[in-house]
């Protein structure tokens, strides 16, 4: 049995899911399996036949079930002890499955870790190491636009970004996996906080690389698309998973960013969107709360106070891992 799954999620990737397979295909690491979920591209299904080898296969969705639904069906039925999440635009080097294994070696504590994220048009710029999120609700991803060489060891993060991720199969299952109904945008800040609630730890891996363009399927990261996603989705996750002292103030915060941001009509249908299902989100809210165990100021002490850090393009290591 593979020690690892990699699960992409393909939806109107083009050219770069090739590069991706390509890449993945080569690495030092063979010993994996990887699931090709296709959510209904447009001009049909990916080409089986177009697959490196026989460790891939294709799963076609039937449909554009979005990426967190998209990575589930993909690690629905693993059986491998770990899985890792790979955007179709995210070209892992050579070396990538191999450093994220030993990372699991040096920190067997740990649940989750995440790959440094090198802009695919700029080799000596971060497109990211890990996200953040503050008390006032507000998510980023840490290092977007700096150098790549601040990244020198591995560090705790308060999530892993999911565009190439690994997580312990067993705890990603436990944990419920991914959020279907964010569809995409956030479900990876909501998983990270859900299993900082549970008390695992996530590590960001220094030497864990991939170049990635973002954005490729869902026309970029200002497009409309995103934007609503990304406003409707934070909401979600403040509702869902900050402990109540914390609640008001970051719920507050929420609420003044969907009112501010981007044009008029689509701040009005992100709050619409994001408050319609209150009924089932404080559903989610009870059981969530419910199974946290760590306490409200353990949890505190992993976001970010500072304002100024707020949504920068700082790296915020929580913790240097040893």
């Amino acid at each position: 049995m593979p020690w690892v799954r990699v699960v992409i999620v393909d939806y109107n990737s083009g050219p770069l899911l090739a590069q991706t397979l390509a890449a993945l295909a080569r690495q030092t690491e063979p010993d994996f399996e990887a699931v090709v979920v296709d959510n209904a591209s447009a001009g049909g299904p990916a080409d089986a036949s177009a697959l490196p080898d026989s460790r891939f296969r294709l799963l076609p969705a039937g449909a554009n079930l979005g990426f967190a639904a998209g990575c589930n069906l993909g690690a629905r039925g693993c059986q491998a002890p770990w899985l890792a999440m790979l955007n179709p635009d995210a070209v892992p080097e050579p070396g990538w499955l191999a450093a994220l294994q030993r990372a699991t070696l040096r920190h067997p504590a740990a649940a989750a870790f995440g790959s440094t994220q090198i802009d695919a048009a700029d080799p000596c710029t971060l497109d990211g190491a890990g996200d953040c999120y503050s008390i006032y609700g507000i998510a980023w991803r840490g290092g977007h636009g700096a150098s790549v060489q601040q990244i020198q060891n591995d560090f705790r993060v308060f999530s892993p970004c999911a565009a190439a991720a690994l997580s312990r199969r067993g705890v990603f299952e436990s944990a419920g996996g991914f959020a279907e109904p964010f569809f995409c945008y956030l479900e990876d800040v909501d998983l990270g906080f859900r299993l900082n609630l549970l008390g695992y730890e996530s590590i960001q891996v220094a030497d864990a690389r991939v170049r990635h363009t973002g954005g490729a399927s869902s026309g970029g990261k200002a497009s409309p698309f995103a934007l609503s996603h990304v406003l409707r989705n934070s909401l979600w996750v403040v509702l869902r998973c900050m402990p109540f002292p914390l609640l008001l103030s970051a719920l507050a915060w929420q609420l003044r960013n969907v009112l501010r941001a981007g044009p008029r009509a689509l701040r009005l249908q992100a709050l619409r969107d994001g408050l319609a299902p209150l009924p089932a989100l404080l559903r989610q809210r009870r059981a969530i709360q419910a199974g946290r165990r760590i306490s409200v100021s353990a949890l505190a002490r992993l976001l970010v106070w500072n304002p100024g850090l707020v949504g920068r393009l700082a790296i915020v290591p929580l913790r240097r891992a040893p």
